[in-house]
């Protein structure tokens, strides 16, 4: 652990999804290693969870275990739960992270694409947060952190579906910690405005990022990184009396 960090997860075990690559998933990851957490990462491409976990123990000196997972197949998510048992001995903390995004407008949206949208963003993060609360009721202690999204507040045009997503999210958050509450879980979320990362100059114009900037109210875009310390907030005991938030960052304006 270097001297910048306060072991605010010391002791504690993360399965982070989506955690491959430069995004979100990868820097919250790491960022619980740093603060003392025994990790697991997960994600759909084998290379680059494989990268993802070497870096991540190149940066903390300890191995971080991997496994693969596709968040839309019950199955995968009953395996990626009883691996993570298997490598941590149980689990503490789930950050659900994966989520698929697109544009479309509505007029010309076709069932597949809401579906698909809503089936890795909204179902999966239901599906990863049964299988967790049926983990950590027993143990009478968890936290759930959920990444949900401003446009779960906010419209934009060509959203539609990945709105909607969000916008359950939040409210799945809600309603699954008044439940969890019973047996000593915490279940929160935090909703990033825009975040800048190179997946999202592939999908995004640059025109259209220009333009999302500039609204923010800082003027720029945040950093993964600025996420990630959010969601280590939430995960960690620093948050112990917050349950059924959803955290701006930032902001909510329309």
């Amino acid at each position: 652990m270097n001297s910048s960090t306060h072991g605010l997860l010391r002791d504690k075990t993360v399965l982070v999804t989506a955690a491959a690559g430069t995004g979100i998933g990868f820097a919250t990851a790491l960022r619980c290693a740093q603060e003392g957490a025994r990790v697991m990462v997960s994600d759909r491409s084998e290379k680059r969870l494989v990268e993802a976990a070497g870096r991540i123990g190149e940066a903390t000196g300890q191995a971080t275990p991997w496994v693969l997972c596709d968040v839309t197949d019950q199955e995968q998510v009953d395996a990626m739960f009883a691996a993570a048992i298997d490598a941590l001995g149980h689990v503490d903390v789930l950050v659900n992270n994966a989520g698929l995004g697109g544009t479309a407008r509505l007029v010309d949206m076709p069932d597949a694409a809401w579906h698909k949208v809503l089936d890795v963003t909204l179902t999966g993060t239901m599906r990863c947060m049964r299988a967790a609360l049926q983990h950590m009721g027993p143990r009478g202690s968890g936290a759930i952190v959920n990444n949900a999204s401003v446009l779960g507040w906010r419209a934009q045009k060509g959203q539609a579906h990945y709105a909607a997503a969000k916008a359950g999210v939040m409210a799945l958050t809600r309603c699954a910690a008044l439940e969890a509450a019973e047996v000593g879980v915490r279940v929160n979320a935090v909703a990033p405005s825009l975040v800048m990362h190179p997946f999202l100059h592939r999908v995004t114009s640059p025109e259209l990022l220009a333009e999302l900037e500039a609204k923010e109210a800082f003027g720029r875009s945040a950093t993964p990184e600025e996420m990630a310390n959010i969601i280590l907030f939430l995960a960690s005991d620093l948050s112990s009396y917050m349950t059924g938030e959803v955290v701006s960052a930032s902001s909510q304006r329309a």
